[in-house]
């Protein structure tokens, strides 16, 4: 009996080395997460193999496992930026990025867990400089935004692509003009508009004259045309035609033949 404590304490010990052991080589990778693995007695970060997956893993308890969520992630960036003319501009913007997955273990490597702070706003914003020092203010404030998100969404993929960040979109949700600009720029819009509208309606009225003319002119030529046509040879033709259909009548009549002026039919002593 006086052994089996004695035999008990080496086997609680064990037992506790084990289960901290254990602790420490657990790794539990949540969705939307991959981890880089170090190992403190192999060469450091591994980047030659694909970063570990989602869900359990054990790993030897002196290396290390660094998680990354490698999901679509969003980050915001307000920036002031200088026009084509030097006018200072407020720009709020967002990113939609992910690291790549296949690139973790250099993402780590190179850049670190910081690889946002360091790489992906510094690029935004040399690219929304870049970009909006090429236009003026008029067109930062109406018909440029679309090419300017565009643009600046091109030049920062083409260097953050080198970079082991994978960009999807760049979105441009406000630009801020200084007021006495932004007031300028919706006096002359307001204007052009005004003018646009006066330019339409005599546009209008012109087209609408144009067309009561055509139709002016269209009458007139028919009635020339019908008067040149109508002979006395005509007339009179068209007189005996019509006299015929008057004696089918049953209605009683007398009609005279060649007794009228330009020898057209006398009609007598119709009821």
């Amino acid at each position: 009996m006086d052994k089996l404590p004695k035999m008990a304490l080496p086997a609680i010990i064990i037992f506790i080395i084990l289960v901290i052991v254990i602790a420490k080589s657990a790794v539990t990778i949540g969705s939307g997460e991959s981890g880089v693995l170090y190992k403190t007695f192999g060469g450091g970060v591994v980047t030659d193999e694909p970063p570990l997956g989602e869900g359990f893993h054990i790993v030897a308890p002196w290396n290390k496992v660094f998680i990354y969520e490698v999901r679509q992630q969003e980050v915001f960036e307000k920036m002031q930026v200088l026009s084509s003319n030097g006018l200072e501009i407020k720009l709020d913007a967002s990113a939609w990025f992910e690291p790549k997955r296949e690139f973790l273990g250099k993402l780590h490597q190179e850049k670190g867990s910081e690889y946002i702070q360091r790489v992906l706003l510094p690029t935004i914003r040399s690219a929304a400089r870049s970009v909006v020092g090429r236009y003026t203010p008029e067109q930062l404030y109406s018909s440029k935004r679309d090419a300017i998100q565009a643009e600046i969404y091109e030049e920062t993929k083409k260097i953050v692509d080198g970079q082991y960040i994978q960009l999807n979109e760049i979105l441009v949700r406000d630009v801020t003009l200084p007021v006495t600009i932004k007031e300028a720029i919706e006096r002359k819009l307001k204007q052009e508009q005004e003018s646009l509208e006066y330019e339409f309606r005599l546009v209008t009225a012109r087209k609408e004259a144009e067309k009561v003319t055509i139709e002016a002119q269209g009458k007139a030529d028919a009635n020339r045309i019908l008067s040149a046509s109508l002979t006395d040879k005509i007339l009179r033709d068209k007189g005996i035609d019509a006299t015929l259909e008057l004696a089918k009548s049953p209605n009683s009549k007398a009609v005279i033949v060649g007794s009228g002026d330009s020898g057209l039919p006398l009609i007598l002593g119709s009821n």
